[in-house]
């Protein structure tokens, strides 16, 4: 079994000021991997110390030296990237393949992004022509406390802490305690690449304890949090006496609009977006909304990819689907499986229960509901497991009506041949991001959403923008350049 009690600050790791052991338990087996230790108050106040005694000289080293140690963590990762991926398969239950194909991944991915977008920074500039002695200076905003997820934790620890670092800001990462060994693996790729002591620190804890004390330290000048609306909703109140800057990625509800023109492998494409990571994604195209004449046959066609898409162990290669994180969860999304049912829903694959054969393991059986009403629990909550709602539309009205009927407003698709109507609804759509015909956003596009989804934008430049303050200057001596 792993044992990772200690915490990084200040360059070093250090013990914990009081024991606090919390088992991290393997989705896959239901039994205890490894042992971290839960951080207190106490110890979130010494990584914030540590963030604040580094920040005056990490915000003012050249832009380039902030670039050189980056690109050295980038150089661990590509040492060390299968502990990484088995780290996370162990966590979190990502399938091997999917983890080291996906989930580790997105940290190269990112953080190259990054360095493009950093390169394009312009730190200080003239506001315009027509005042040429007035600066607009772009400057870190000081110490950040960065708090991330479980279910893609390379993804969010990559899109905070790269961005933080590349704009001058010093960090404490407080990692989901269900999820913490991919995090504490980071950790040594920023100490070995020589990160210096106090600008990046982690500390292990709970929402309770460390995440608030993060929130509301008078010291911490943002908080960038990734996770449900309901902790968006406590972080912003437990900043709120501080006046720090909260960005907040959340929850959705996407709704994946696919008209009866769509091509042929629509539905399938959409059903298996849902299930990918075992439906533990905010961005999940979690409603499927089909122009009633294709609605029958696009039931059809949803049933049949759901019940052939395989669910094991995430020690086994291949490309099925793995366990959901843990009891909790499992527990919840069986319950909404019940909900739909006794709502009146139309069950046509999976149902309640483990996948046949299995009798432990956090697994869910690739769920589809058809007829599902809008208004409908599993029409209107996020679920975060692999369970699809169907609803027929008539009109492209209706279908915008629907898709934007939710609190949520993350992500939504568009599955149409007719390029004029693609256009057309992804103006009509109230999300920060939209998606249509499969095509992925493209390398440094932001992340993030709208309502209670939040309003982070994540990734590209706009992600550095967000731990950067902006400063105007005016009477700047051109001659003194």
């Amino acid at each position: 079994m792993i044992e990772k009690r200690e915490f990084y600050i200040d360059g070093k790791w250090v013990a914990p000021l009081a024991p606090n052991d919390c088992p991290v338990i393997d989705p896959s087996t239901e039994e205890v991997c490894a042992v971290i230790s839960l951080g207190s108050e106490a110890d979130a106040d010494r990584a914030v110390a540590a963030a604040k005694a580094a920040f005056p000289a990490w915000a003012a080293t050249d832009p380039a030296v902030r670039r050189k140690v980056v690109e050295g963590i980038l150089a661990q990762y590509y040492l060390r990237k299968e502990e990484m991926a088995q780290a996370i398969s162990l966590e979190m239950g990502a399938p091997i393949d999917m983890s080291r194909d996906d989930q580790a991944e997105c940290l190269p991915w990112h953080l190259k992004n990054f360095l493009k977008a950093f390169d394009q920074m312009e730190w200080i500039r003239p506001l315009g022509p027509h005042a040429p002695d007035t600066m607009i200076a772009l400057e870190p905003i000081g110490v950040v406390g960065l708090i991330t997820p479980w279910n893609w934790p390379m993804n969010q620890v990559t899109l905070k802490v790269i961005p933080a670092l590349l704009a001058g800001c010093t960090c404490v990462l407080k990692p989901s305690e269900e999820a913490p060994l991919s995090s504490m693996l980071f950790a040594e790729f920023c100490h070995d690449a020589g990160v210096p002591p106090g600008v990046f620190n982690l500390v292990n804890g709970d929402g309770a304890g460390v995440g608030t004390r993060l929130s509301s330290h008078p010291d911490v000048e943002m908080i960038s949090f990734t996770g449900s609306t309901r902790a968006g909703r406590a972080i912003s109140r437990a900043a709120a006496e501080t006046l720090k800057r909260v960005t907040l990625e959340l929850g959705g509800k996407g709704a994946n609009l696919v008209f009866a023109d769509a091509d042929a492998r629509a539905v399938e494409r959409g059903v298996r977006h849902m299930m990918n990571n075992s439906g533990q994604s905010c961005n999940a195209p979690s409603r499927m909304l089909v122009e009633r004449s294709f609605y029958d046959r696009a039931v059809e066609i949803a049933a049949e990819v759901a019940n052939s898409i395989k669910v094991g162990p995430a020690s086994l290669p291949g490309d099925h689907i793995g366990p959901v994180v843990n009891k909790r969860q499992w527990d919840q999304i069986q319950g909404y499986i019940q909900k739909g049912i006794d709502e009146g829903a139309r069950l046509v694959a999976g149902g309640l229960g483990l996948p046949e054969g299995m009798n432990k393991g956090y697994f869910v059986r690739p769920t589809i509901f058809a007829d599902v009403k809008p208004g409908m629990t599993i029409e209107r909550e996020e679920i975060f497991g692999p369970v699809l709602c169907m609803i027929p539309f008539d009109s492209e009205e209706e279908a915008v009506r629907i898709a934007n009927d939710t609190p949520y407003g993350l992500t939504n698709y568009v599955q149409s041949q007719d390029g004029a109507r693609r256009n057309r609804l992804a103006r009509q759509l109230r999300a920060g991001m939209v998606e249509m015909n499969g095509k992925a956003r493209g390398a440094g596009a932001p992340f993030g959403g709208v309502k209670a989804s939040g309003r982070a934008r994540e990734g590209g430049i706009w992600g550095i923008e967000e731990f950067l303050e902006v400063k105007a200057i005016s009477g700047w001596d051109l001659a003194a350049e």
